[in-house]
C-alpha cells in the first residue's frame, strides 16, 4: 500500500484550535473527499482513505461541501419519469385502493 506524508508548520494546529491528530483526520477526510468527488475515487475507496466507514464517510461529505450523491440530469428525468409511470399504473390499477376514505365521497 502506498503512503503520502505532507509536510506541515508545527503551528498550524494551534492556529486552528484542533490538536495534531484531529487536523490529520479532517485532513486525510478533505482529500478523500475532494477525491470522491471528482469521480477519482469509489465512496468505499474515499472511506478507505480516511480511515472511516463509508457510511460515516458519506455522512460527513456535507462538512466538506462535498455532495454524498451526485446524479446527472438525465438520471433524475429518468428517476422521475419511473416514479410517475408507477403512480400512474397505480392509481389505475382496478381494485387498488388510492388510500382515500371511501366515505368522503358521499
Amino acid at each position: 500500500m502506498g503512503r503520502l506524508s505532507i509536510d506541515y508548520p508545527d503551528n498550524f494546529t494551534a492556529s486552528f484550535n484542533q490538536s495534531k491528530d484531529a487536523f490529520e483526520r479532517e485532513a486525510k477526510m478533505a482529500m478523500a473527499g475532494k477525491l470522491f468527488e471528482m469521480g477519482r475515487l469509489t465512496s468505499g475507496q474515499a472511506a478507505h482513505m480516511a480511515g472511516v466507514s463509508r457510511v460515516q464517510f458519506l455522512l460527513e461529505c456535507s462538512r466538506f461541501g462535498v455532495p454524498s450523491v451526485s446524479w446527472e440530469q438525465e438520471e433524475i428525468e429518468a428517476e422521475l419519469r419511473d416514479k410517475k409511470s408507477k403512480a400512474y399504473r397505480s392509481a389505475s390499477a382496478p381494485g387498488v385502493s388510492s388510500g382515500a376514505d371511501p366515505s368522503e365521497d358521499r
